[in-house]
């Protein structure tokens, strides 16, 4: 098993990218922890780990709140003595026009995104030093590199996270300390299928316009990443063994952006 004992905190991982990420960590033996803003939703997922005999806990984490975010992590190591794997996915979407883009979206997005690695990211680093080593894994987007129309917040948040991944590679890099950006193109989760009508609204188009001219239009083959897709790279990046693999930003889109 490539996460045998390995302690691995997945935040959002609740549901969509995140919880499959945690499905796939417990089956390669990793002790999960489920964090979520809700952790009545984080103990669904701990259930469904624990009906397929892996192991995982539920913590209750608001990324955006410095003391919540410490007092999650205490929670993990009280529990399970140390951290070896993060993977920050927690997110939200907002869209809008830029002019008209309100100041309170705009902070609330780079909270949760930016300010949820940092923290996240941050009260982790002590334990993962301990601990020999780690690896830290943001969830980025094909928007970590491209830009859309409407999502002025979402893709400076993204943009930033590769910056902060360079950083803690750096930094991190003399205690084994790995840090990786996965960015993945749309996948079919309940936060992309909330911006389907909300994009048609904004650009007077019909929600099947979205999802062919718009989410799928620059794919190789028509096709949405799927939650699966996701899981196996951060599967990858999380037990990769070496410092070759980092500072590094892997996208994952069926060719919707390419470097």
């Amino acid at each position: 098993m490539k996460l045998l004992d390995k302690v691995c905190v997945v935040t959002g991982a609740a549901s969509g990218i995140g919880k499959e990420i945690a499905l796939r960590f417990a089956q390669e033996g990793g002790k999960v922890v489920i964090a979520d803003l809700s952790k009545e939703a984080a103990q669904r997922t701990v259930d469904d780990i624990h009906r397929d005999g892996g192991q995982a806990m539920a913590v209750g984490m608001d990324v955006s709140d410095e003391l919540l975010v410490r007092g999650a992590i205490a929670e993990v190591v009280a529990a399970w003595g140390k951290i070896d794997v993060l993977v920050s996915n927690a997110g939200i979407q907002i869209v809008q026009p830029l002019e008209s883009y309100r100041f309170a979206d705009w902070k609330k997005m780079l909270a949760i995104h930016l300010d949820g690695a940092f923290l996240t990211t941050q009260a982790c680093w002590p334990h993962m030093k301990a601990a020999g080593g780690g690896s830290i894994i943001y969830m980025g987007s094909v928007h970590s590199k491209e830009a859309s129309v409407l999502k002025s917040a979402y893709v400076t948040a993204k943009h930033g996270l590769i910056g902060l991944s360079k950083v803690a590679a750096k930094e991190g890099g003399p205690q084994g300390i790995r840090a990786n950006v996965i960015c993945p193109g749309f996948v079919r989760t309940p936060l992309v299928d909330k911006q389907i009508p909300e994009q048609a609204r904004e650009l007077r188009i019909s929600e099947e316009e979205v999802v062919r001219n718009v989410m799928l239009k620059e794919t190789v083959d028509g096709e949405f990443t799927t939650v699966e897709d996701v899981a196996e790279v951060a599967l990858m990046l999380a037990s990769f063994r070496s410092n070759a693999l980092t500072g590094q930003s892997i996208v994952v889109s069926h060719g919707w952006a390419m470097q």
